[in-house]
Protein backbone atom coordinates (compact mmCIF):
# COMPACT_ATOMS: atom_id res chain seq x y z
CA UNK A 1 0.00 0.00 0.00
CA UNK A 2 3.29 2.36 0.19
CA UNK A 3 2.00 3.31 -3.30
CA UNK A 4 -0.87 5.40 -1.86
CA UNK A 5 1.58 7.63 -0.87
CA UNK A 6 2.97 11.01 -1.84
CA UNK A 7 6.91 10.63 -3.36
CA UNK A 8 7.80 13.52 -0.17
CA UNK A 9 6.26 11.15 2.19
CA UNK A 10 7.91 8.04 1.19
CA UNK A 11 11.10 10.08 0.57
CA UNK A 12 11.38 11.06 4.04
CA UNK A 13 13.03 9.52 6.64
CA UNK A 14 12.27 9.52 10.89
CA UNK A 15 14.72 12.38 12.12
CA UNK A 16 17.88 11.24 13.85
CA UNK A 17 17.61 13.80 16.96
CA UNK A 18 13.92 12.25 17.96
CA UNK A 19 15.30 9.02 17.57
CA UNK A 20 18.56 9.08 19.69
CA UNK A 21 16.12 10.83 22.37
CA UNK A 22 13.63 7.83 22.35
CA UNK A 23 16.97 5.79 22.75
CA UNK A 24 17.83 8.15 25.47
CA UNK A 25 14.66 7.45 27.45
CA UNK A 26 14.93 3.54 26.87
CA UNK A 27 18.52 3.34 28.18
CA UNK A 28 18.51 5.67 30.56
CA UNK A 29 21.22 7.77 28.82
CA UNK A 30 22.20 11.36 29.27
CA UNK A 31 20.46 13.32 26.52
CA UNK A 32 22.84 16.03 24.79
CA UNK A 33 21.17 15.25 21.39
CA UNK A 34 17.72 17.04 21.72
CA UNK A 35 17.77 20.71 21.78
CA UNK A 36 15.21 21.33 25.18
CA UNK A 37 16.35 22.43 28.43
CA UNK A 38 16.02 19.86 31.05
CA UNK A 39 15.82 22.29 34.06
CA UNK A 40 12.39 24.25 34.64
CA UNK A 41 11.14 27.21 32.87
CA UNK A 42 10.37 30.05 35.24
CA UNK A 43 8.00 29.63 37.63
CA UNK A 44 6.42 33.16 36.73
CA UNK A 45 5.80 31.66 33.44
CA UNK A 46 4.58 28.47 34.21
CA UNK A 47 2.31 30.21 36.84
CA UNK A 48 0.31 32.84 34.56
CA UNK A 49 -0.14 29.13 31.80
CA UNK A 50 -1.90 27.52 34.81
CA UNK A 51 -3.87 30.82 35.61
CA UNK A 52 -5.08 31.06 31.98
CA UNK A 53 -6.07 27.46 32.41
CA UNK A 54 -8.32 27.66 35.18
CA UNK A 55 -8.94 31.04 33.80
CA UNK A 56 -10.73 28.99 31.19
CA UNK A 57 -8.68 30.45 28.38
CA UNK A 58 -9.08 26.85 26.73
CA UNK A 59 -10.98 27.31 23.35
CA UNK A 60 -10.07 28.89 20.06
CA UNK A 61 -8.01 32.24 20.49
CA UNK A 62 -5.99 35.07 18.87
CA UNK A 63 -4.25 36.79 22.17
CA UNK A 64 -3.42 39.96 19.49
CA UNK A 65 -1.42 41.65 22.57
CA UNK A 66 1.29 38.62 21.54
CA UNK A 67 1.32 40.59 18.26
CA UNK A 68 1.52 43.94 19.30
CA UNK A 69 4.47 43.10 21.80
CA UNK A 70 6.87 40.96 19.16
CA UNK A 71 5.81 44.75 16.48
CA UNK A 72 6.87 46.64 19.80
CA UNK A 73 10.13 44.48 20.35
CA UNK A 74 10.78 44.21 16.74
CA UNK A 75 11.40 48.28 16.39
CA UNK A 76 12.93 48.47 20.03
CA UNK A 77 15.54 45.87 19.00
CA UNK A 78 16.40 45.99 15.12
CA UNK A 79 14.45 49.40 14.28
CA UNK A 80 11.68 47.95 12.16
CA UNK A 81 8.36 49.29 11.64
CA UNK A 82 6.22 46.84 11.85
CA UNK A 83 1.86 46.64 11.81
CA UNK A 84 1.12 44.46 14.53
CA UNK A 85 -2.23 43.87 12.81
CA UNK A 86 -1.61 43.09 9.55
CA UNK A 87 2.41 41.77 9.76
CA UNK A 88 2.60 39.39 12.41
CA UNK A 89 0.98 36.00 12.45
CA UNK A 90 0.96 33.54 15.72
CA UNK A 91 1.60 30.53 14.78
CA UNK A 92 2.51 26.58 16.74
CA UNK A 93 5.39 27.33 17.15
CA UNK A 94 8.76 28.70 14.72
CA UNK A 95 8.27 25.07 13.01
CA UNK A 96 5.25 26.00 11.96
CA UNK A 97 5.54 29.61 11.03
CA UNK A 98 8.47 28.20 9.05
CA UNK A 99 6.37 25.69 7.29
CA UNK A 100 3.54 28.22 6.47
CA UNK A 101 5.97 30.28 4.97
CA UNK A 102 7.22 28.12 2.24
CA UNK A 103 3.38 26.70 1.30
CA UNK A 104 2.51 30.98 1.31
CA UNK A 105 5.50 31.72 -1.48
CA UNK A 106 6.44 28.19 -2.91
CA UNK A 107 5.55 26.89 -6.26
CA UNK A 108 6.15 23.74 -7.52
CA UNK A 109 9.96 23.64 -9.22
CA UNK A 110 10.59 26.35 -7.31
CA UNK A 111 14.53 26.68 -6.03
CA UNK A 112 15.15 27.50 -2.36
CA UNK A 113 19.07 28.13 -1.00
CA UNK A 114 19.86 27.14 1.62
CA UNK A 115 23.34 26.67 3.95
CA UNK A 116 24.85 23.42 4.64
CA UNK A 117 25.17 22.48 7.37
CA UNK A 118 21.22 22.69 8.22
CA UNK A 119 18.30 22.20 10.16
CA UNK A 120 16.90 19.17 9.18
CA UNK A 121 13.15 20.51 8.93
CA UNK A 122 13.90 23.37 6.34
CA UNK A 123 14.02 20.88 3.67
CA UNK A 124 11.07 18.85 4.55
CA UNK A 125 8.82 22.03 4.31
CA UNK A 126 10.62 23.16 1.14
CA UNK A 127 10.18 19.80 -0.71
CA UNK A 128 6.26 19.35 0.80
CA UNK A 129 5.09 22.76 -0.95
CA UNK A 130 6.79 21.17 -3.93
CA UNK A 131 10.10 23.48 -4.08
CA UNK A 132 13.84 22.35 -4.99
CA UNK A 133 16.69 22.68 -2.22
CA UNK A 134 19.59 23.42 -3.07
CA UNK A 135 22.65 23.65 -0.52
CA UNK A 136 25.22 26.67 -0.53
CA UNK A 137 28.35 24.94 1.70
CA UNK A 138 29.61 26.63 4.86
CA UNK A 139 33.27 26.14 4.87
CA UNK A 140 34.52 24.25 8.06
CA UNK A 141 35.69 24.14 10.43
CA UNK A 142 35.03 27.94 11.05
CA UNK A 143 31.46 27.94 8.83
CA UNK A 144 32.58 30.66 6.67
CA UNK A 145 30.13 31.81 3.85
CA UNK A 146 31.77 32.09 0.51
CA UNK A 147 30.62 34.83 -1.64
CA UNK A 148 30.73 32.82 -5.24
CA UNK A 149 29.22 29.72 -3.99
CA UNK A 150 26.37 31.56 -2.59
CA UNK A 151 26.54 33.66 -5.97
CA UNK A 152 26.41 30.46 -8.23
CA UNK A 153 23.58 28.50 -6.73
CA UNK A 154 21.09 31.65 -8.11
CA UNK A 155 19.24 30.59 -11.21
CA UNK A 156 16.23 32.01 -12.34
CA UNK A 157 13.76 29.15 -10.58
CA UNK A 158 15.38 30.58 -7.24
CA UNK A 159 12.40 32.26 -5.24
CA UNK A 160 13.66 32.29 -1.67
CA UNK A 161 16.83 31.28 0.48
CA UNK A 162 16.78 30.54 4.03
CA UNK A 163 19.18 31.59 6.85
CA UNK A 164 19.19 30.64 9.80
CA UNK A 165 21.23 32.67 12.37
CA UNK A 166 22.41 32.23 15.62
CA UNK A 167 22.92 28.68 13.59
CA UNK A 168 22.28 25.27 14.06
CA UNK A 169 23.85 23.06 14.66
CA UNK A 170 27.09 25.40 14.23
CA UNK A 171 26.68 27.83 16.65
CA UNK A 172 27.63 30.44 14.29
CA UNK A 173 26.37 34.22 14.03
CA UNK A 174 26.54 35.04 10.64
CA UNK A 175 28.57 38.70 10.30
CA UNK A 176 27.24 41.96 8.89
CA UNK A 177 29.53 41.79 6.12
CA UNK A 178 27.90 38.02 5.34
CA UNK A 179 24.47 39.36 5.93
CA UNK A 180 25.44 42.39 3.07
CA UNK A 181 26.47 39.38 0.98
CA UNK A 182 23.09 37.81 1.33
CA UNK A 183 20.69 40.84 1.16
CA UNK A 184 22.88 41.85 -1.93
CA UNK A 185 22.10 38.77 -4.08
CA UNK A 186 18.57 38.77 -2.48
CA UNK A 187 18.61 42.18 -4.07
CA UNK A 188 19.99 41.62 -7.26
CA UNK A 189 18.06 38.33 -8.05
CA UNK A 190 14.74 39.57 -6.31
CA UNK A 191 13.74 36.86 -4.22
CA UNK A 192 12.24 36.32 -1.13
CA UNK A 193 14.48 35.66 2.68
CA UNK A 194 12.73 33.42 5.74
CA UNK A 195 14.54 33.54 8.93
CA UNK A 196 14.76 31.42 11.67
CA UNK A 197 15.46 33.56 14.58
CA UNK A 198 14.92 31.49 16.97
CA UNK A 199 18.41 31.98 19.03
CA UNK A 200 18.00 35.42 18.85
CA UNK A 201 18.59 36.03 22.42
CA UNK A 202 21.05 33.66 22.47
CA UNK A 203 24.21 35.63 21.71
CA UNK A 204 27.66 34.88 23.21
CA UNK A 205 31.09 37.60 23.76
CA UNK A 206 29.06 40.82 23.00
CA UNK A 207 27.76 39.08 19.66
CA UNK A 208 24.94 41.15 18.56
CA UNK A 209 22.40 38.83 16.56
CA UNK A 210 21.27 41.40 13.50
CA UNK A 211 17.91 40.37 11.67
CA UNK A 212 18.29 39.82 7.89
CA UNK A 213 15.62 42.12 7.60
CA UNK A 214 17.57 45.28 8.67
CA UNK A 215 19.45 45.57 5.64
CA UNK A 216 18.20 48.08 2.82
CA UNK A 217 15.62 46.86 0.90
CA UNK A 218 14.96 43.70 3.00
CA UNK A 219 11.94 44.19 5.08
CA UNK A 220 9.75 43.73 2.06
CA UNK A 221 11.27 41.14 0.95
CA UNK A 222 11.87 39.28 4.57
CA UNK A 223 10.09 36.49 6.23
CA UNK A 224 11.21 36.67 10.42
CA UNK A 225 9.65 33.31 11.62
CA UNK A 226 10.88 32.59 15.65
CA UNK A 227 9.04 31.50 18.55
CA UNK A 228 9.31 31.29 22.38
CA UNK A 229 10.67 27.95 22.86
CA UNK A 230 13.86 28.29 23.06
CA UNK A 231 14.43 32.20 25.21
CA UNK A 232 12.09 30.82 27.82
CA UNK A 233 12.32 26.81 27.49
CA UNK A 234 9.12 26.33 26.46
CA UNK A 235 9.78 23.73 23.95
CA UNK A 236 6.77 22.05 24.65
CA UNK A 237 4.07 24.94 24.54
CA UNK A 238 4.38 25.58 20.17
CA UNK A 239 4.23 29.48 20.48
CA UNK A 240 5.57 31.19 17.75
CA UNK A 241 5.13 33.49 15.04
CA UNK A 242 6.23 34.86 11.68
CA UNK A 243 6.52 38.69 10.48
CA UNK A 244 5.96 39.51 7.16
CA UNK A 245 4.92 41.54 4.54
CA UNK A 246 0.98 42.34 5.06
CA UNK A 247 -0.13 40.48 1.74
CA UNK A 248 2.25 37.40 2.64
CA UNK A 249 1.56 37.53 6.39
CA UNK A 250 -2.03 37.29 5.39
CA UNK A 251 -1.72 34.42 3.10
CA UNK A 252 0.44 32.72 6.42
CA UNK A 253 -2.51 33.55 8.53
CA UNK A 254 -4.91 31.64 6.32
CA UNK A 255 -2.38 28.93 6.01
CA UNK A 256 -2.13 28.47 9.68
CA UNK A 257 -5.92 28.49 10.57
CA UNK A 258 -6.51 25.88 7.75
CA UNK A 259 -3.77 23.56 9.27
CA UNK A 260 -4.30 24.44 12.98
CA UNK A 261 -6.58 26.72 13.42
CA UNK A 262 -5.06 28.28 16.31
CA UNK A 263 -2.32 27.97 18.79
CA UNK A 264 -2.49 26.72 21.96
CA UNK A 265 -4.88 29.09 23.50
CA UNK A 266 -3.69 29.07 27.26
CA UNK A 267 0.13 29.10 26.57
CA UNK A 268 -0.83 32.64 24.08
CA UNK A 269 -1.81 34.14 27.39
CA UNK A 270 0.98 33.00 29.18
CA UNK A 271 3.21 34.18 26.30
CA UNK A 272 2.50 37.68 27.47
CA UNK A 273 3.80 37.35 30.58
CA UNK A 274 6.85 35.93 28.97
CA UNK A 275 7.24 38.35 26.57
CA UNK A 276 7.09 40.84 29.22
CA UNK A 277 9.97 39.87 31.12
CA UNK A 278 12.50 42.17 32.32
CA UNK A 279 15.71 43.22 30.78
CA UNK A 280 17.81 41.30 33.44
CA UNK A 281 15.76 38.32 32.27
CA UNK A 282 17.61 38.46 29.25
CA UNK A 283 21.03 39.33 30.51
CA UNK A 284 20.98 36.37 33.29
CA UNK A 285 19.95 34.15 30.35
CA UNK A 286 22.85 34.56 27.85
CA UNK A 287 25.33 34.81 30.73
CA UNK A 288 23.52 30.90 31.87
CA UNK A 289 24.21 29.30 28.75
CA UNK A 290 27.64 31.13 28.11
CA UNK A 291 29.11 29.58 31.15
CA UNK A 292 27.36 26.27 29.90
CA UNK A 293 29.12 26.90 27.05
CA UNK A 294 32.38 27.78 28.02
CA UNK A 295 31.90 24.29 30.38
CA UNK A 296 31.19 22.25 27.50
CA UNK A 297 34.03 23.03 25.03
CA UNK A 298 36.75 22.75 27.43
CA UNK A 299 35.17 19.66 28.10
CA UNK A 300 35.21 18.83 24.71
CA UNK A 301 38.82 20.47 24.18
CA UNK A 302 40.11 18.39 27.24
CA UNK A 303 38.89 15.13 25.92
CA UNK A 304 40.48 15.54 22.32
CA UNK A 305 37.80 17.00 19.58
CA UNK A 306 38.62 19.22 17.83
CA UNK A 307 37.72 22.63 18.74
CA UNK A 308 38.55 24.90 15.86
CA UNK A 309 35.22 26.78 16.21
CA UNK A 310 33.61 28.46 19.27
CA UNK A 311 29.77 28.59 19.09
CA UNK A 312 29.01 32.49 19.20
CA UNK A 313 25.19 31.81 19.63
CA UNK A 314 22.57 28.99 19.75
CA UNK A 315 22.93 26.56 22.73
CA UNK A 316 25.03 23.72 20.36
CA UNK A 317 28.43 22.49 19.97
CA UNK A 318 29.39 21.12 16.66
CA UNK A 319 32.59 19.15 17.20
CA UNK A 320 35.11 17.64 15.22
CA UNK A 321 36.78 14.26 16.19
CA UNK A 322 40.26 14.18 16.13
CA UNK A 323 42.50 12.84 13.34
CA UNK A 324 43.21 9.49 15.71
CA UNK A 325 39.79 8.30 15.78
CA UNK A 326 38.69 5.71 12.79
CA UNK A 327 34.78 5.82 13.72
CA UNK A 328 32.92 7.97 12.12
CA UNK A 329 30.26 10.00 13.54
CA UNK A 330 27.37 7.30 13.46
CA UNK A 331 29.79 5.33 15.31
CA UNK A 332 30.97 7.52 17.10
CA UNK A 333 27.76 8.31 18.69
CA UNK A 334 26.72 4.70 19.10
CA UNK A 335 29.53 3.86 21.00
CA UNK A 336 29.48 6.89 23.44
CA UNK A 337 26.00 5.43 24.37
CA UNK A 338 27.09 2.18 24.78
CA UNK A 339 30.29 2.91 27.24
CA UNK A 340 29.69 6.36 28.51
CA UNK A 341 25.60 6.50 28.68
CA UNK A 342 25.47 9.50 26.72
CA UNK A 343 23.54 10.70 23.72
CA UNK A 344 24.42 13.08 21.10
CA UNK A 345 23.69 13.54 17.51
CA UNK A 346 26.19 12.57 14.69
CA UNK A 347 26.78 15.58 12.44
CA UNK A 348 25.49 13.40 8.79
CA UNK A 349 22.04 14.85 9.04
CA UNK A 350 22.78 18.17 8.69
CA UNK A 351 24.67 17.73 5.62
CA UNK A 352 23.73 17.33 1.95
CA UNK A 353 26.48 15.75 0.37
CA UNK A 354 24.53 15.16 -3.39
CA UNK A 355 24.39 18.69 -3.20
CA UNK A 356 27.41 19.44 -2.36
CA UNK A 357 29.11 17.62 -4.90
CA UNK A 358 29.49 20.45 -6.96
CA UNK A 359 30.91 22.34 -5.20
CA UNK A 360 33.89 20.45 -3.35
CA UNK A 361 34.44 16.18 -4.77
CA UNK A 362 32.68 13.73 -2.89
CA UNK A 363 35.30 12.37 -1.31
CA UNK A 364 36.24 15.60 0.26
CA UNK A 365 32.87 16.07 1.24
CA UNK A 366 32.51 12.87 2.88
CA UNK A 367 35.84 13.75 4.89
CA UNK A 368 34.40 16.58 7.10
CA UNK A 369 30.62 15.55 6.57
CA UNK A 370 30.91 12.17 8.88
CA UNK A 371 33.47 13.93 11.33
CA UNK A 372 31.35 16.12 13.14
CA UNK A 373 29.09 15.57 16.22
CA UNK A 374 26.21 17.95 17.64
CA UNK A 375 26.33 18.21 21.97
CA UNK A 376 23.42 19.94 23.25
CA UNK A 377 24.20 22.16 26.38
CA UNK A 378 21.12 23.45 27.38
CA UNK A 379 20.82 21.63 30.57
CA UNK A 380 21.51 21.61 33.97
CA UNK A 381 24.84 22.38 35.70
CA UNK A 382 23.99 18.90 37.34
CA UNK A 383 23.58 16.67 33.61
CA UNK A 384 26.40 18.25 32.33
CA UNK A 385 28.46 17.30 35.14
CA UNK A 386 27.48 13.92 35.17
CA UNK A 387 27.82 13.58 31.16
CA UNK A 388 31.12 14.37 32.44
CA UNK A 389 31.49 12.05 34.84
CA UNK A 390 30.53 9.04 32.36
CA UNK A 391 32.27 10.01 29.53
CA UNK A 392 35.06 10.05 32.00
CA UNK A 393 34.93 6.10 32.80
CA UNK A 394 36.12 5.65 29.34
CA UNK A 395 39.09 7.42 29.34
CA UNK A 396 42.63 6.04 29.22
CA UNK A 397 45.46 7.35 31.59
CA UNK A 398 46.34 9.90 29.54
CA UNK A 399 42.74 11.50 29.74
CA UNK A 400 42.12 10.81 26.10
CA UNK A 401 38.86 9.20 24.64
CA UNK A 402 39.48 5.50 24.34
CA UNK A 403 36.97 5.84 21.33
CA UNK A 404 39.88 8.01 19.56
CA UNK A 405 42.22 5.02 19.49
Amino acid sequence: METKLSSVAKSLEPSPIQQLSYLAQRCNAINLAEGFPDFPAPSYIKAAAVSAINSDFNQYRHVQGICDYVASKTKEMHGLIVDSVRDVVICCGQSEAFAAAMFAIINQGDEVILFDPSYETYDTCIRLAGGVPVYVALDPPYWKLDQDKLNKSFTQQTKAIVLNSPHNPTGKVFSKEELEIIAGACRTWDVLAVTDEVYEHITYDKEKHISLATLSGMQKRTIITSSLSKTFSVTGWRIGWAIAPDYIASAIRNIHIKLTDSAPAPFQEAALTALRSSPEYFDSLRMDYESKRDYIVKLLGKLGFKMHFQPKGSFFVFAELPESCSLSDVEFVEELIKQAGVVAVPGYGFFHTSSLEKQVSPAAAFKYQSRYIRFAFCKSEETLALAAQNIARVMDHAGRLKLFQ
